[in-house]
């Protein structure tokens, strides 16, 4: 699941984009690059996410970048603009 899109379908940040930076159980660890970054990402139940799809990001050495998780989420939103 790591380096998927998903929108969380439940709490205060309902309908809020991120991509999932790692995963741990039943637990995922996701980032939006601005409020929920790299180094404080947010720990969500599996079952209170939705997948969007996979998307190409590139991981460096040193793992996943704010600005790069930035840019794909604000790709995939202008994205889903365009198809409406």
């Amino acid at each position: 699941m790591i380096g998927m899109l998903a929108v969380s379908r439940a709490g205060h940040d309902s309908n809020k984009t991120y991509v999932i930076i790692g995963e741990d159980g039943e637990y995922v660890y996701l980032a939006d690059g601005r409020t929920r970054t790299v180094e404080k990402p947010k720990k969500k139940n599996r079952k209170h996410i939705q997948i969007i799809k996979k998307i190409q990001i590139d991981k460096s050495e040193e793992g996943f970048k704010d600005l790069e998780i930035k840019r794909v989420i604000k790709m995939y939103q202008e994205e889903a603009n365009v198809k409406s």
